[in-house]
């Protein structure tokens, strides 16, 4: 009866919503099979204040068999659920009645409400963590996809290997394959001669404009090779630019049935290079072929619901597509899909009309593609852009059926379309309210305005790459105090990763980000920035490397390590660094997104903490 009161169960809830502590300890003889985990050996903290990065650590530690989790209240506080629920049988006295009371209202707690309660906060605690992990990843995706691009220019793409060989491919500045080869430049056959040969004559042949390597197993020692191989080349020849980019979700698109639709006889190893090199030119026409999730810049990504994960990541890919806008006239079919108002089938039915066709001339001529309807041209025309066509506002944002305003604007300055777009001192003199009517309100007119004088822009970036430090290739090279270039690879709650070029990801906590407070790591980076980093901590053994950002170089950071190693063990807490070799798999340390691993459920999760609730009774 007591356990069915809603009034006094609903006080319960809120005083343990305010006073519990999640607590995570250890099994006992699990802790060299989980050490990745050992921040949660002995871990005791509010559950109303837990980050989302270490209740999922602890989720998935306690799913594993790692760690055993509990939620009850805080220490000086323990003995309250007993009095409230004795308060609520009138057991206020001293005397045989009262005693006997309170044993009931003590068994009450401990047989039936704890548990309930326990189930309770921690399926709240684990809805709370997947809502921030989601935002997080969806915020890098977005990151991601509007890195800056390289542009338009031929590029040699290499996916490094160090027995199987390294993959190259050369695509032209629209991404159209030119050349294949493998190079074997490391053991066993060990040809850094043919290798380098190998990449002048293609560098050559095809006027190479960027080079783009990957950054997994051996992208160092390819890196090296290439710096190798141009020195070569006389001064008066201009050089190919280099640069380090993520293969993350290459391997996935090489197996893909689209990469088998679009290289159908092409080895699968030779599709990962050709992916590498054009996710260089246009990070977002690129990656778009890849499901978000094999990308892998988020953290705990397996722990959380993924049917929301999906719906979230996919809304990212559409935004950012529509922001940029896409070529009508060289776009994938991939790429269209993405565009509002069409899908995969009216995207190929575009490609399949554009090839039989020939390129479009005007947005109008979309209306005689099969199955394009007016509906479905009046919401995606304003995404799609037509350079140098028959109609100069195509290459625009302006959607046609705003055509009208804008010639009205055209109009009024007394000049030629061509000459009036990209001209903002012809606009400047231009009032916003001349031109509104019936069917376009001022903020429309505004934006025809904007795009007129920037007409097409890309809101990406500008162009720029991190370079690493010769001499650094491996975690034993690194020092504290060492200061290396590197490119933001993941944004966590709790810091940023970065890639400095020795194949595993350093940490930057979120307390040495900056010289000021800093609540949420976006706020000062993003994937895809190129920041200047201090090593302050260098862990081999569970590949943990820590970095600051500070401009005191992380004495803060290594300050408070010696607090930690001198004073008595206490838990870190902070959610456990990205481990384990970088690349398409993931590995060793602690756990996040992208990396394989054990997937996690609710009832997993849950049902331990439950078991480990009765064992205790």
């Amino acid at each position: 009866r007591l356990a069915e009161d809603a009034d006094m169960v609903g006080a319960l809830r809120d005083f343990m919503q305010r006073a519990a502590v999640i607590r995570a300890r250890v099994v006992e003889g699990k802790e060299q099979e989980g050490a990745k985990f050992s921040d949660y050996f002995d871990h005791t903290e509010s559950w109303a204040k837990v980050p989302s990065h270490r209740a999922l650590a602890m989720l998935r530690a306690s799913n594993e068999g790692v760690v055993t989790v509990e939620i009850v209240p805080a220490e000086d506080q323990a003995d309250r659920p007993v009095d409230m629920i004795a308060a609520k049988l009138g057991a206020s006295g001293t005397g045989p009645g009262d005693a006997w009371l309170r044993k009931v209202a003590g068994w009450t707690w401990r047989v039936k409400l704890s548990l309930s309660m326990t189930l309770d906060l921690l399926s709240d605690m684990r809805t709370r963590a997947h809502d921030e992990a989601i935002g997080v990843f969806a915020r890098n995706l977005k990151d991601l996809l509007l890195a800056a691009p390289a542009g338009a220019k031929a590029t040699l793409g290499l996916d490094p290997g160090i027995r199987t060989g390294v993959k190259a491919a050369v695509v032209d500045e629209t991404g159209k394959l030119l050349a294949t080869d493998t190079l074997y430049p490391f053991q066993p056959k060990k040809d850094v001669e043919g290798a380098s040969r190998a990449i002048l004559a293609m560098v050559a042949k095809h006027n190479v404009g960027l080079i783009a390597i990957g950054n997994g197993t051996a992208s160092r020692e390819t890196e090296r090779l290439v710096a190798d191989a141009l020195k070569r080349l006389p001064d008066s020849v201009e050089k190919p630019t280099k640069v380090v980019v993520s293969e993350a979700g290459a391997s996935v698109y090489s197996a893909s049935e689209l990469a088998a639709r679009e290289f159908p006889d092409l080895d699968v190893s030779l599709r990962g290079a050709v992916s590498i090199a054009r996710r260089l030119q246009d990070p977002l026409a690129e990656l778009v072929k890849i499901e978000p999730k094999s990308i892998g810049v988020g953290q705990y990504q397996h722990d959380v619901d993924q049917h929301r994960l999906a719906k979230s990541l996919e809304a990212v890919v559409e935004d950012a597509v529509n922001a940029v806008g896409v070529d009508l006239n060289t776009a994938s079919a991939a790429l269209l899909s993405h565009v509002s108002g069409l899908g995969p089938g009216l995207a190929e039915a575009i490609v399949a009309h554009r090839e039989m066709e020939g390129a479009f001339r005007s947005r109008r001529d979309l209306l005689k593609v099969a199955r394009l309807g007016p509906r479905a041209f009046e919401q995606c025309a304003g995404f799609l852009r037509i350079r140098d066509g028959a109609e100069p506002l195509d290459a625009s944002a302006v959607h046609p059926e705003a055509y009208d305003v804008a010639r009205k604007i055209v109009s009024a300055c007394g000049r030629d379309l061509r000459q009036i777009m990209g001209n903002e001192q012809a606009l400047k003199g231009l009032r916003a309210e001349q031109f509104v009517d019936d069917r376009f309100g001022l903020p429309t007119v505004r934006d025809i305005l904007s795009e007129l004088e920037k007409p097409g822009r890309d809101p990406r970036p500008s162009f720029k790459t991190a370079s690493f430090a010769d001499g650094i290739e491996e975690i034993s090279d690194l020092r504290p105090g060492m200061v290396l270039e590197g490119t933001v690879t993941n944004v966590a709650a709790f810091g940023a990763f970065v890639d400095i070029g020795v194949h595993q990801d350093g940490l930057v906590h979120v307390s040495q980000l900056a010289d000021r407070f800093v609540k949420d790591p976006h706020e000062v980076v993003k994937a895809g920035d190129v920041v200047k980093v201090t090593v302050t901590e260098v862990d081999a053994p569970r590949k943990r490397i820590g970095l600051s950002m500070k401009k005191d170089g992380g004495a803060s950071a290594r300050d408070a390590k010696r607090e930690r190693d001198a004073g008595p063990a206490a838990p870190r807490g902070n959610g456990g660094g990205r481990g384990g070799p970088k690349g398409r798999s993931g590995g060793g340390g602690a756990p996040r997104g992208g990396q394989s691993g054990p997937k996690s459920d609710a009832p997993g999760a849950l049902g331990a903490a439950l078991m480990d609730a009765m064992k205790k009774r």
